[in-house]
Order: C-alpha cells, then structure tokens, then sequence
C-alpha cells in the first residue's frame, strides 16, 4: 500500500526517533529526554538533536525552551503514526524476522530518502534487528560495486562509519544516497563506484547507516 505524505519526507531515522518519542510517552505518561533518546537508539545527544530540529522544522514535533521533558507529538505526527499502524493492520502478518523496507535511495543524484513501508522477509540471510532495514537502489553510480539499478542493499542503523564503509548518508538535511564514505580535513567525500559520476564533497553530511547486504531479484 502506498502511504501519503508526510511519510515520504522523513528519513529511516526520523521515522525511529518520532516512533520513540510516542512509545515512551505512551509507557511513561512523559516525555523523553535527549539523553534517554540517544540511548534508546544507540546514538549520540548530537545526532539526536539534530533530527529534533529537522522534525520541529517539518512540524511533527513542538518543543517548550528550557525544559527537559517538552518534547511533544503534533497533530500532523500522530496523524503519521496512525497512518503507519493503519498500513500494518492491511498487509498480511508479517514474519517475526521481517526487514521493513523503508523506501527508495539513490545511487545517482540524491532524493527523499523514504517513500512508503512495507514488509521484506529476508529470515534465511539476517537475523531479526529493529536497527535493520531494507532500501531499494535507483540509479548506476554503485555499479563496480555490483549495486545495481533495482536491487536491495540491507543496512543497520549507524552515526558513525568507517573510510571504505558503504554508507547511506543525508546531505544537505535532506536528500539521501549510497556511496563509499571517506572524511577529509574539512568535508566528507561520498564516493562513487562509476566512473561515470563525479564523487560528492559535502561539509553537511550525515551518516543514517551502513550498508551490511544485497538482495537482487533477477
């Protein structure tokens, strides 16, 4: 099933933080704090705090200055959310060791990292993770890399990578793609694997994940 808007102009991360956010307060009658955020998802205030900017600025969270537990669900949010569990109750049960394959990313130009949700059973290759998801590929710049236009590439969750990693990185805040990752003084170089494409030098740059499979359906 295809889900509207705003669905499609959040990133993977995004979508867990506001997911978070919505879990706690209904658990604990309260709102989180940034520390118990970045500890809940495995990463850092910094990160954390970011995401909550990009999330006020869209208009799914409101804050209050100078309070510790202000952060607070709008409308606009919890119309997501509903629209997410809406989603799960009409697609089939779905497997206890189920990927959720968030949407679509570019292995060319940069786009929206998240298009719609839905299942991708891949129980024989990974085991069950909620930091695990699936993206599928649009594009040729990964393709020495045997990456090609319409595959799969399964990723974890991740601040931080490693010179070399495959990542899915966010730059500019807003647009995703898959490239080999390497910091520089000063900048990130999101590199290509097609000599066709020019690599991506960027001084805002953010690490949602590293790439850990592939899936192809021939």
């Amino acid at each position: 099933m295809q889900l509207k808007k705003p669905i499609n102009q959040l990133t993977p991360r995004q979508l867990q933080l506001l997911t978070a956010i919505n879990s706690f307060q209904t658990g604990q009658y309260y709102s989180p704090t940034m520390a118990e955020l970045a500890s809940e998802l495995g990463i850092s205030r910094s990160t954390v705090f970011e995401h909550i900017a990009e999330l006020r600025r869209k208009r799914l969270l409101s804050t209050s200055p100078g309070r510790a537990r202000s952060l607070n669900l709008t409308s606009k949010a919890r119309e997501l959310l509903d629209q997410l569990a809406d989603n799960d109750r009409d697609s089939p049960a779905r497997s206890p060791a189920a990927i959720p394959l968030v949407g679509t990313v570019a292995a060319g130009v940069p786009i929206e990292a998240v298009e719609d949700t839905q299942p991708l059973s891949l129980r024989s290759h990974f085991a069950p993770d909620d930091n695990i998801f699936a993206l599928r590929v649009r594009g040729d710049s990964m393709l020495d890399d045997d990456i090609r236009d319409g595959d799969y590439v399964i990723c974890r969750s991740a601040s931080v990578a490693n010179n070399g990693q495959l990542v899915v990185a966010i730059v500019d805040n807003e647009n995703a793609t898959i490239k080999r990752f390497y910091r520089q003084q000063s900048r990130v170089k999101l590199q290509p694997s097609n000599d066709n494409y020019s690599p991506i030098y960027s001084d805002n740059c953010r690490i949602e994940a590293v790439v850990i499979g592939l899936m192809r359906k021939f």
